[in-house]
């Protein structure tokens, strides 16, 4: 991609798998998108939300210590991280899981696992217009 802002977007990559965040990092590097940082869970995520500001964020939903919901129902994104668009990333199949992630109006996309980094590229090139 040879957008001269993606090397200055930001995004945050929140799943509990170090082989997964390493492929994933991977991968949107490839496609131009240097900045990238991943945490194993959502407390993680919490703690790098309160120094850095990321353009995006990828959020697995099922991680342990802080899952994505609890992570999504917490009152620091409830309050100060809103305006942050997130995708979902999940191995769940399950429809009550896509219709939870409806209630959250920050939720722009919700992906299955394995990861389809055709709509990743899609998502990331519709954000960083």
């Amino acid at each position: 991609m040879e957008n001269q802002t993606s090397s200055v977007f930001k995004i945050l990559l929140v799943e509990d798998d170090e082989i997964t965040n390493y492929i994933t990092t991977t991968k949107l590097r490839n496609i131009g998108f240097e900045n990238v940082d991943a945490v194993l869970n959502g407390e993680l995520a919490l703690e790098y939300l309160a120094k850095e500001q990321p353009n995006l964020i990828f959020l697995d939903v099922n991680m342990p210590v802080m899952d994505g919901f609890e992570f999504l129902d917490s009152e620091e994104v409830q309050n100060q991280y809103s305006d942050i668009p997130i995708v979902l990333l999940t191995s769940s199949s399950r429809p009550k899981d896509k219709e939870m992630a409806s209630r959250y109006s920050n939720v722009i996309e919700y992906l299955e696992k394995p990861l389809n980094y055709e709509k990743m590229k899609k998502i990331l090139l519709a954000i960083n217009k």
